[in-house]
């Protein structure tokens, strides 16, 4: 990260009241403070299951939580789950997820940590991988630790529950997953776990193993999951709403533009940690977020020539010479259609036609500079012209 550590503060109270800036739900508020008053560097978890290479702006919202317990002095302790990302973890999906091999996950994950340590501080990082655990515990172990939790349990969560009362099929390894992500809480002796609210049953499910063996319980630490561009559905690179980390600058500071002024807000809270001022301009506050971001990812630099980029595009009407994503655009398609397909396939947006037909209506969008407000007309598109969508937003015919 480009910005400096944050001073610790002196008192545990001063830790909570910072902490808890963007929090979802603490397990519980009073049982945090009280490991903050022990003195001890707490042991913080974060556990990820590198199922793709990338990393999107969503799952940046637990690691810069995790990075803050860091500046407090606390043990960050990220979890590759080498492990159990082969099992797929079955939270929040209405199916089971594809496994993947060894070598798969190996190879994500040294990506994955790659673009993490542009967040953590890797020399104050402790990364594990629980296959150093869990690929050496017998079929009496595991059977010992099936024993810790009970069926009612496993069916009490609201995935597993919904996919049996639509009589879909849950898988025997599925229901492992918990357990196998509680054990993990185990062995590193957890003093709190982040992770978005989805994670909510399985970080419960870790407190219960501790406690059965032993240990202090863990707190439940959980932030939001962060919307995608659509402003909708959480980020999600399976819904095409996602800004990646590693995405070029210029991609992703368009991206971040696109945002509505609503979700601007959230985004500041959430990627930024601050709260977004009354005062400012809407597109300034909106150019100071995708300037930031791009700068914590790239550099100050790039950060720069992708500002000025999109000046060139928007605010100095110069689209035909910008980058622009690239559409398919058939000759002959209605401009209703045109802008359907556009906002879906290059900003991951879904629009009904009536939305579309709106934004052409009100003299939003044009094709080649020209105004099209006629929800009939079917321009010529050709391959290197510009579809201008809105204020924010314009495409490049394939």
């Amino acid at each position: 990260m480009t910005s400096q550590p944050t001073a610790a503060p002196k008192t545990p109270e001063e830790q909570l009241a910072l902490l808890k800036r963007g929090a979802a739900q603490i397990t519980t508020e009073a049982g945090l403070l009280e490991k903050l008053r022990s003195g001890r560097p707490l042991n913080v978890k974060l556990g990820v299951d590198p199922t793709a290479p990338d990393i999107h702006l969503g799952f940046t919202v637990a690691l810069q939580k995790l990075r803050q317990f860091q500046d407090l002095g606390h043990t960050a302790i990220l979890i590759i789950g080498d492990f159990t990302a082969m099992i797929g973890d079955p939270s929040g999906r209405s199916k089971t997820r594809p496994q993947l091999t060894h070598d798969q996950v190996m190879e994500n994950a040294r990506s994955f940590r790659q673009q993490a340590f542009k967040i953590l501080d890797p020399e104050r990082t402790r990364t594990v991988f629980n296959g150093e655990w869990l690929e050496i515990m017998t079929f009496e172990e595991v059977i010992r630790l099936n024993g810790s939790v009970t069926v009612q349990q496993m069916l009490q969560r609201e995935d597993f529950r919904n996919r049996l009362e639509r009589d879909e099929s849950i898988r025997l390894h599925e229901i492992q997953y918990p357990i196998i992500q509680g054990w993990d809480s185990v062995k590193v002796k957890a003093d709190v776990e982040i992770g978005g609210t989805d994670q909510l049953f399985n970080i419960l499910v870790g407190r219960d193993l501790q406690k059965e063996h032993g240990q202090e319980q863990q707190i439940v630490f959980l932030m939001p999951l962060l919307e995608g561009l659509d402003g909708v559905q959480k980020m999600s690179k399976s819904l095409g709403n996602y800004v990646g980390v590693s995405e070029p600058p210029v991609t992703m500071f368009g991206k971040l533009m696109s945002i509505s002024d609503t979700l601007m807000a959230r985004y500041y809270l959430l990627l930024l940690g601050e709260e977004l001022s009354a005062d400012q301009h809407p597109m300034e506050a909106k150019k100071q977020l995708a300037f930031r971001l791009v700068e914590r990812y790239h550099s100050t630099e790039e950060a720069r020539a992708a500002l000025e980029d999109f000046n060139t595009r928007f605010s100095k009407k110069n689209l035909a010479e910008a980058e622009l994503a690239e559409v398919a655009l058939q000759p002959g398609s209605d401009i209703v259609s045109a802008v359907v397909t556009a906002y879906a396939e290059a900003f991951g947006i879904t629009k009904s036609r009536g939305e579309a037909r709106r934004l052409v209506e009100q003299g939003s969008v044009q094709w080649e500079g020209e105004k099209v407000t006629d929800p009939k007309a079917a321009p010529a598109f050709a391959p290197g012209g510009v579809l201008k969508l809105d204020k924010t937003r314009a495409v490049r015919a394939k």
